[in-house]
């Protein structure tokens, strides 16, 4: 039956990862999740690849998804969803290991995620997009800058979008992730140099002038251990080259992509609308930090 979902996946361009909507149908209309709610979906996902005994992929850090999307209703409690279907959206570099999560995913029945009652449905192939070396992005779940520690708060300082170590950081991050992919040479890392991220300055404007926030402190769990880290929503133009954007497109932009932080949309593609909710509603609350 695996065979079925992977029949959406192949097409004539050259990937480095495989991008999915994973649709599910939702039993429950009105119930919520957290607001930040990342840290649920990376351990139901854990749970998933835990669940179904493959050991080669218990350590498997390659894969990288969105928050849940569909229509929401915000309130103290968190993210409502009154739509009959929520979606998700996943990319993985490894085939073998989408087709084994996927095979997993489709053996549950249901799925409890917060006090949403998801049963998965189906899957679909996200349109390919035409990348360059300047492309404007939006953020559908937060990126981040720094890695956590235990016991230290080095991991929600404030870093300013429009400074150069803003930029700095998520090169270093994103040249270490690109090597241990082990999809470059070192002499094509070498070459890869070139990377700069400027922000919409009149979005930021925008948020900053309504009292909202495009910088949030969000929980993370790693081997039972609580973390806390800041993450970053808005539009930016990212000027690197071409396989450095096809890269982070694919496999999200900062620290702790399996744990569902830095995936990207391109801006005017045919998702955008959808994006662009997503990232005001992580902007629109005045949650407190």
């Amino acid at each position: 039956m695996i065979g079925v979902y992977f029949s959406y996946f192949f097409n004539p361009i050259r990937v480095l990862a495989l991008r999915i909507r994973i649709v599910f149908s939702l039993k429950n209309r009105g119930a919520y999740v957290p607001f930040h709610h990342q840290f649920l979906l990376a351990q139901t996902i854990k749970g998933l690849v835990m669940a179904g005994g493959k050991k080669e992929f218990t350590n498997y850090i390659l894969y990288n998804f969105s928050g849940l999307k569909g229509q929401i209703k915000i309130s103290r409690k968190g993210l409502h969803f009154y739509s009959s279907r929520v979606t998700l959206v996943f990319s993985a570099s490894d085939k073998d290991f989408l087709d084994y999560l996927l095979s997993v995913l489709f053996e549950q029945k249901e799925l409890l995620i917060g006090n949403l009652q998801l049963v998965p449905e189906a899957v679909e192939n996200e349109d390919p997009v035409s990348i360059g070396d300047s492309v404007k992005f939006l953020c559908i779940s937060p990126v981040v800058l720094l890695p956590a520690s235990f016991n230290d708060e080095s991991g929600k300082r404030f870093i300013s979008p429009q400074g150069d170590e803003f930029s700095d950081l998520l090169y270093d991050s994103t040249i270490a992730r690109m090597e241990i992919s082990g999809k470059f040479t070192p002499e094509e890392l070498a070459q890869y140099y070139k990377f700069q991220v400027v922000p919409d300055k009149d979005y930021i404007e925008r948020i900053q002038a309504s009292h909202k926030k495009f910088a949030r402190i969000y929980p993370l769990y790693d081997a039972d251990i609580k973390y806390e880290v800041r993450g970053y929503t808005f539009p930016f133009t990212l000027y690197a080259p071409q396989p450095v954007q096809q890269f982070v497109y694919e496999h999200g932009l900062g620290h702790f992509s399996y744990k569902g932080f830095g995936m990207l949309d391109v801006a005017h593609h045919n998702a955008v609308n959808k994006a662009n909710n997503v990232e005001m509603n992580y902007a629109s609350v005045d949650l407190p930090e």
